[in-house]
This record gives structure tokens, C-alpha cells and sequence, in this order.
């Protein structure tokens, strides 16, 4: 029997909860790519917040795109001239160019962006529309039926 590993797609999606979670508990693997870790929170039924940890980037340094349901985090450092100057003896905090996407699902919106403390975090909120929600029908007496149908022909002969 082949086993998936299902684990990629529950760490870069947003709004499938659990969706995936047996198989990744049953297989035991993180093959999570190290650079840069991230956090994903749910603060609330229908609210999110990615935490990416960006140590040394300022806010021109990064980017973010949203197209259809992907959420694109891209951050590139500018060259600086200050290389030539010094010589770092031991380099611990990676400012090498990253880029991290995220699967939303539907009617998952970002709501805001904020940087502080070497932590890009980004909002989400899932917004479903009225016309998506589950909406509760009214069960009526079988007489109830006949009077609609009665007074949409009634509507229809006066216009």
C-alpha cells in the first residue's frame, strides 16, 4: 500500500481545518522548509493570523500579493554597500531572498499586514456570503403551499 504525504498542503492552506489532520498524524512527518517559520493562529470561528518571522527585513524589503485564493509572502533584501567595509565572522540571521505562499480557501480575505518585531503578521477573515450560508426553511402545513401558489396567480393576473 502507498502512503501520501498529505502534510504540504495542511501547512500552506487557510481555512481547511483539520481537513487533513489524520493522515499527518498518522504519518509522523514534517517536512516543513525551514526558511522562514511561520506561525498559523485562529483567533476566532472565522478568523486567522499568519506570523512570519522576517528578522532584519524592513517593510520595502517585503511583499505580499494576493491572486484568486493564493497569498503570495516574498521578501528580497536590498543590496547594501556596507559589505565591503566589514567581515562577518559568523552569519546566524539568514537574509537570503524567501518566498511562501499560502492556499486560502474560499471567502478567506486578507484584512491587514502588520511588522513589528522581526514578525511579518497578516490577517485573514473568512467572509461567506448570505447567499452561501445555510439558511433554515420553515416546514409549514400542506394547506400553507396552496395559498403561496394562490397568491403568486393572483399577482400575476393583476400585473
Amino acid at each position: 500500500m502507498r502512503s501520501y504525504d498529505l502534510s504540504p498542503l495542511y501547512r500552506s492552506t487557510i481555512g481547511f481545518d483539520r481537513l487533513f489532520s489524520m493522515p499527518e498524524q498518522a504519518a509522523g512527518v514534517d517536512n516543513t522548509p525551514p526558511y522562514p517559520p511561520y506561525n498559523i493562529e485562529r483567533s476566532d470561528e472565522n478568523a486567522y493570523r499568519i506570523s512570519i518571522a522576517v528578522a532584519g527585513f524592513s517593510e520595502a524589503d517585503l511583499s505580499l500579493e494576493v491572486k484568486e485564493n493564493l497569498l503570495s509572502v516574498r521578501g528580497e533584501k536590498a543590496a547594501t554597500e556596507d559589505k565591503g567595509k566589514t567581515e562577518v565572522l559568523h552569519q546566524g540571521i539568514a537574509s537570503r531572498a524567501f518566498e511562501r505562499r499560502f492556499q486560502l480557501a474560499d471567502h478567506v480575505q486578507v484584512t491587514g499586514a502588520a511588522l513589528e518585531h522581526g514578525l511579518l503578521h497578516i490577517d485573514l477573515v473568512r467572509e461567506v456570503p448570505e447567499a452561501k450560508k445555510p439558511r433554515v426553511i420553515p416546514i409549514g402545513q400542506a394547506g400553507s403551499a396552496t395559498l403561496i401558489e394562490a397568491s403568486a396567480k393572483a399577482v400575476r393576473k393583476a400585473a
